[in-house]
């Protein structure tokens, strides 16, 4: 293989150890290898970092090892004050590539491949972005427990056949709250109490929903329906708290964002804060603020 770098790293990354293979010399001749382990603990990676800069290596590639590489990744990206060259490397793409029996092991096959030009980086946003988009995905996942945590109690009330949902669109607005959270504590809901309970255009339907609600939960159901509806708060409040966390980091990237034009389900042009994100966004997994990302 054609040689275009002389001085490169193959980077072999495990839960405890990171095995790496350094490749030095002319082009046009066989490279010297140094082969080290380090462990994967802060001091270790610590110590990579400073072995590679002690010998001058600026380009170094990995394999997409799980969630293992991310910590290595992190601290080799701060080498030669940000200019090291890191490939994150699909295990996928290697095994396309023909691989002599002879190689001693991972490290050095994959420094062999990036000193000769063959491998091919997926894309690793910077870290802001990286951990912007941990918060979106994260925040993706919470809407979601919280969908499936009112399927929970939406079963719960069929089981006891009570039909709320029949006549009520959103058994979690103002109205529909009133009632869960009194059907938890009381277990029925007496007639003259139920007007009390309804707001706005499902008055209107008071006679109906008596009529659904007309069983009583046993105190099982009672204690299931509280346990249900405080997950559920906790749920909320912890999306309130990632999106308030969204919006702090927006605020640096607002301009970029209004020119992709996602205004619409970001940033309002006029307050120029955050509003609401779709549930499905995957907001800077590829290409967004850095103009190489994409939702």
């Amino acid at each position: 293989m054609e040689a275009i770098l002389e001085c490169c790293v193959g980077l072999d990354v495990h839960r405890d150890t990171v095995v790496a293979c350094l490749l030095r010399g002319a082009l046009n001749e066989e490279p010297l290898s140094d082969t080290h382990t380090f462990s994967t603990l802060p001091e270790g990676l610590r110590g990579l970092r400073a072995w590679l800069e002690d010998n001058g290596c600026q380009y170094a590639a990995m394999e997409s090892t799980g969630v293992y590489w991310q910590p290595v990744y992190d601290e080799l990206e701060k080498a030669f004050n940000g200019q090291m060259v890191l490939l994150l490397v699909n295990a996928r793409h290697m095994k396309h590539i023909r691989r002599p029996k002879t190689d001693p092991n991972d490290s050095y096959w994959i420094a062999q491949l990036l000193r000769s030009g063959l491998l091919r980086g997926s894309f690793v946003p910077p870290l802001e972005i990286r951990e912007l988009r941990d918060l979106t995905r994260y925040r993706v996942t919470l809407v979601e427990e919280a969908n499936a945590q009112k399927n929970r109690v939406e079963r719960l009330l069929q089981t006891a056949g009570m039909k709320l949902s029949s006549f009520v669109s959103d058994i979690f607005g103002v109205s529909g709250r009133n009632i869960l959270v009194y059907l938890s504590e009381k277990g029925s809901i007496p007639p003259e109490m139920l007007k009390n309970l309804l707001k706005g255009k499902l008055k209107s339907k008071e006679d109906d929903i008596k009529r659904s609600l007309e069983n009583t939960l046993s105190s099982h159901q009672q204690q299931m329906l509280q346990i249900l509806l405080t997950h559920l708060d906790e749920i909320i409040s912890n999306v309130s708290m990632v999106d308030g966390l969204i919006e702090e980091r927006l605020q640096s990237f607002e301009s970029q964002v209004m020119t992709t034009g996602l205004a619409g389900g970001l940033i309002t042009p006029h307050r120029g804060s955050v509003t609401s994100l779709p549930k499905g966004l995957r907001l800077f997994d590829a290409t967004c603020v850095t103009a190489t990302a994409k939702l």
